[in-house]
């Protein structure tokens, strides 16, 4: 016989409908804002990894010539995820300031706020990776292949990772107003400390006779585990006349620094829902 549900449980059914009915909202208004009045709308978005694809190439091609087959695959396959990581961070730090109006009138569940920030990012994310395969489709066939399964657990270290830098982040820039200006310095140096202008090798190289202890610490950042994963998932040749671009030999690298980056990520998203939740209650005095 099958038990009808309890009250509380139909309850919180009904909470998480409209949590994510107001989530799915935010998110609609926030595309909507952004490309209010545009002519081109969302093909802006591709405006600022094609900059950064130029003149990257521009540099490590032409000028300081790395000799890396196929650069341009190889970057953007990194770029585009820290592109959804660091906009979903620095969208969702701002996200409960930029509401204030929202906050001190509107009774609502706060942690929306932050989530919609990733869920806009990760809009952005889908519909240029979109575009990405569609290139690769045409000059990179190769990369549709078995390797493409690392995708997967990739993308979900990354999602909750943003997740969880966007709860945490959110909440403390209510109180700490710095910590917006703090956070676009670090993601600038965590910028240059992930493999994506550079082969993983490189620093694996580098490091392995000396210390090899800050390589492991190296790949303890979790974008660097995401990236290096995104870049083995579709560039599929990690060892090209002669020169190893990216580790090989299996998957086996891939998942360990995923797996670590995952537990790191899981922890942090913790962390990040006990400080939104502990400082949601101050949030109208606050602002």
């Amino acid at each position: 016989m099958v038990q009808a549900p309890s009250a509380a449980d139909a309850r919180a059914a009904a909470q998480s409908r409209v949590r994510l009915e107001l989530l799915t909202e935010l998110v609609r208004k926030d595309l909507k804002v952004k490309y209010k009045n545009s002519a081109l709308g969302f093909i802006w978005s591709l405006a600022n990894p094609l900059l950064y694809l130029a003149v990257f190439s521009l540099v490590f091609i032409k000028i300081l010539k790395n000799g890396i087959p196929a650069f341009p695959v190889l970057f953007m396959s990194g770029f585009l995820v820290w592109n959804f990581f660091n906009l979903a961070t620095l969208s969702g730090t701002g996200s409960v300031v930029g509401n204030a109006n929202l906050v001190r009138k509107v009774r609502f569940p706060r942690v929306v706020l932050p989530l919609s920030s990733v869920g806009f990012a990760g809009v952005h994310f889908v519909l240029q990776l979109g575009v990405l395969l569609a290139l690769l489709l045409v000059f990179y066939r190769d990369a549709f292949g078995a390797q493409l399964v690392l995708l997967v657990p990739a993308l979900a270290v990354v999602v909750v990772f943003a997740t969880a830098m966007a709860l945490l982040s959110s909440a403390l820039n209510v109180r700490f107003r710095d910590v917006e200006h703090l956070l676009e310095v670090i993601l600038l140096a965590w910028f240059w400390l992930t493999p994506i202008v550079y082969p993983v090798t490189f620093i694996r190289d580098s490091l392995a006779g000396s210390s090899p202890w800050l390589f492991r610490l190296y790949m303890a950042n979790p974008m660097t585990g995401v990236v290096t994963a995104m870049q083995r998932a579709i560039y599929v040749h990690p060892v090209t006349g002669g020169r190893q671009i990216l580790p090989a030999g299996g998957y086996g690298f891939y998942l360990t620094w995923l797996g670590v980056g995952g537990a790191i990520a899981l922890a942090l998203l913790a962390a990040g829902l006990w400080t939104f939740r502990r400082l949601q209650a101050d949030f109208a005095e606050e602002l």
